[in-house]
Parts: structure tokens; C-alpha cells; sequence
């Protein structure tokens, strides 16, 4: 779809006002986004590191960036602080985020070396309060939720493995456990849930989508022409089509030359619908 080359493409979210995918490229620090009925591109420059972008019920753009959440406007490219976060943690950035059904904000924390546990997953509520849900992850991924909102789904990178827990009905988070571990080459990266509860986990360095089902058996595999394959979205006015973000991150020349295709943004069609993006309530 976009061969923009992205060292860190991340976060790509449907938008339905726009018919648009919005995504963000760490590294490169830029959000992009990728307008469906035209394919007009366009990109904005941003100071600091996006880890991630979502919609705000009140118009506009969430946007995790490296020292907090920051408004961010389209129309000039400007982004305002609303929430600090990890003051304290001066070597952890926001990594990825997304929005639950309620229009409660989820996001992880992580070590921008990536080598320290320091990294927590947090969760914002209406009001802007902020509660740290889990903690002691050296890179937080992915957060997603069943069609129920009932099971919480997170990546903990390093260790190749992905959480489910039990949501109450104020967010917190009970009965942690392992759902799925990656048995083949790569790490869990972004995620998506379904509308008949499959989690789709991109896995980077593996060149592919798993697709697990609720139960934790693997259900299917979509293969990549590159390897790193980050975060996925469901869209399109069916939510049928899936969006797919990559990364340059890590390749040397050599497996550049031979995956001319990584850093772009993708996307195919999916056998059943996916979720609606849902936009974040919280007033910070």
C-alpha cells in the first residue's frame, strides 16, 4: 500500500471520520497517515518518540509519546501535553496503546534500551486518572480485549509470551496467565482482536501474523515479505480489510536488500470482521 520505508512503524488504527489509517513511525519520529478512497499520504514531523495514536471522543488525536499523552491536531501538526507520565523513569518511553469499549485509554511503558524491566501497563479512565495495572516488563506490547471486555490480552516482548487477564468492571486486572508462547522465530509485537474473539499477534523478526483462537490454540498464520511485522488494525467500511504496520529496526543491509518491502504499511483481507476502533473518553 505505502512503501514509506519506516524504521519503526507502529499503532495503525482505523479512522471511520476520515476513512483513513493513522500510524506512527517511533524512530523516525513522524505520524503518518493513509487516507483509503484517495490514497493521499501525509506525514508530520514530531519531537519526540509516537508510540502510539487514537482517536478522542471529543475529535482529535491521542497520541503516546515518549514522556507522556499529548493532544495532537491534524490540521497543523501540533501536539500539547495533556499527561505526564513516569517522571521518575527518565529512560522508558510510552511504547503501545490502544482503546478499550468503555473508551478507557490502555497503554504500556517500557525501557527505550531495552534491557531493564521497568516498563508497566497503565490504564487511564474518564476522568484522566491513571492507574498502573502491571508492571515489571522490559517492552510492554499490545494491549487488546475480547469482544466481551471481559479478557484483558498484553505481550510481554522479551519473553515471547502473551498475557490474558480477567477485567472487573473498573479496569482492574485479576488471574494473570499465560495465553499464548511463541514457539517458532520472532516475539509478540501489536495485536487485534476479532469479532469471534481471535487474537491476531503481529510477531516481529518472524515475518507473519499468528491468529490464535479464544482457547489458545493457533488458528491460522498470514506470512510477510519482511521480517519485521509489528501491529495490525481492522478496517475499511466492513472491517474486513487488515492494516499492517513494519519495521526497518534491526535489519542489516544485507536483509534490506533482500526485503525491499520493509518499513511499509500493508494490509489483506481477513475470513470475519473485526472490532470497531473505538475513541477514548478520558478528559485529562
Amino acid at each position: 500500500m505505502w512503501q514509506l520505508g519506516a524504521e519503526l512503524g507502529e499503532g495503525p488504527v482505523w479512522h471511520q471520520g476520515s476513512s483513513a489509517v493513522y500510524f506512527v513511525d517511533i524512530k523516525g519520529r513522524r505520524i503518518h497517515r493513509f487516507a483509503i478512497a484517495t490514497g493521499a499520504m501525509r506525514s508530520w514531523p514530531v519531537d519526540s518518540q509516537p508510540g502510539f495514536i487514537v482517536p478522542l471522543d471529543d475529535g482529535g488525536f491521542l497520541c503516546g509519546m515518549q514522556d507522556g499523552l499529548y493532544r495532537f491536531d491534524p490540521a497543523d501538526g501540533a501536539c500539547r501535553r495533556l499527561k505526564e507520565v513516569e517522571p521518575d523513569l527518565p529512560g522508558n518511553r510510552i511504547n503501545d496503546g490502544f482503546v478499550d469499549p468503555a473508551g478507557r485509554l490502555w497503554f504500556g511503558t517500557m525501557d527505550d534500551g531495552e534491557a531493564a524491566p521497568s516498563g508497566s501497563l497503565y490504564q487511564v479512565g474518564d476522568d484522566g486518572r491513571t492507574w498502573r495495572r502491571d508492571s515489571g516488563y522490559v517492552i510492554t506490547n499490545g494491549p487488546a480485549m475480547s469482544p466481551d471486555a471481559r479478557t484483558l490480552y498484553h505481550a510481554d516482548t522479551v519473553k515471547r509470551l502473551v498475557y490474558a487477564f480477567d477485567v472487573g468492571q473498573d479496569g482492574a486486572l485479576s488471574r494473570r496467565r499465560e495465553f499464548a508462547r511463541l514457539c517458532g522465530t520472532g516475539y509478540p509485537d501489536g495485536m487485534a482482536v476479532d469479532a469471534d474473539g481471535h487474537l491476531w499477534i503481529a510477531v516481529f523478526g518472524g515475518a507473519r501474523i499468528e491468529r490464535w483462537s479464544p482457547d489458545g490454540r493457533l488458528a491460522g498464520v498470514v506470512r510477510f515479505p519482511c521480517d519485521n511485522v509489528t501491529k495490525l488494525a481492522f478496517g475499511g467500511d466492513d472491517l474486513r480489510t487488515v492494516y499492517v504496520t513494519t519495521a526497518r529496526k534491526g535489519l542489516s543491509p544485507a536483509a534490506l536488500a533482500l526485503q525491499p518491502l520493509a518499513g511499509g504499511l500493508f494490509s489483506f483481507r481477513a475470513p470475519t470482521r473485526g472490532l470497531p476502533q473505538m475513541s477514548c473518553k478520558a478528559r485529562f
